[in-house]
């Protein structure tokens, strides 16, 4: 907004760069940054949020594709990444984010075959799976 203010008084880009740095310090924007966003306002471009961008958005992660990946989990926890994208038609890198960030999933069936074997088998010890 400080650059959009230096823009409309017809302060120069060069002009602008010290009244920023003084109050900013090291929190300032390089001057590469400052030039581009003083031609950017001063060619009446009006915010600093992105813009609209071209292409398809992202939907592999829907909502419907999260709840396919639970029920087909609910069926059979043991499933693999590889295996749930090969059921679903979904790629394994989408399967994984949604079975480790949306359904908060971790391989936790390992470590509880690992406790069971040790409950069970007293002459086994933790080496036995390294």
């Amino acid at each position: 907004m400080a650059i959009k203010f230096c823009v409309k008084l017809e302060k120069s880009a060069e002009e602008t760069i010290p009244m920023l740095k003084k109050p900013f310090g090291v929190d300032c924007l390089s001057d590469r940054q400052i030039f581009r966003w003083h031609k950017a306002f001063a060619e009446d471009r009006e915010y600093v949020n992105d813009e609209n961008r071209a292409g398809r958005p992202s939907t592999s992660s829907s909502d419907d594709n999260v709840k396919r990946v639970r029920d087909l989990l609910n069926t059979d926890r043991r499933l693999s990444v590889r295996l749930i994208s090969e059921t679903l038609d979904i790629t394994k890198t989408i399967v994984h984010e949604i079975v480790s960030e949306s359904l908060g999933m971790r391989k936790l069936a390992l470590l509880s075959y690992i406790m069971t074997v040790l409950s069970t088998h007293p002459s086994c010890n933790i080496n036995s799976f390294i």
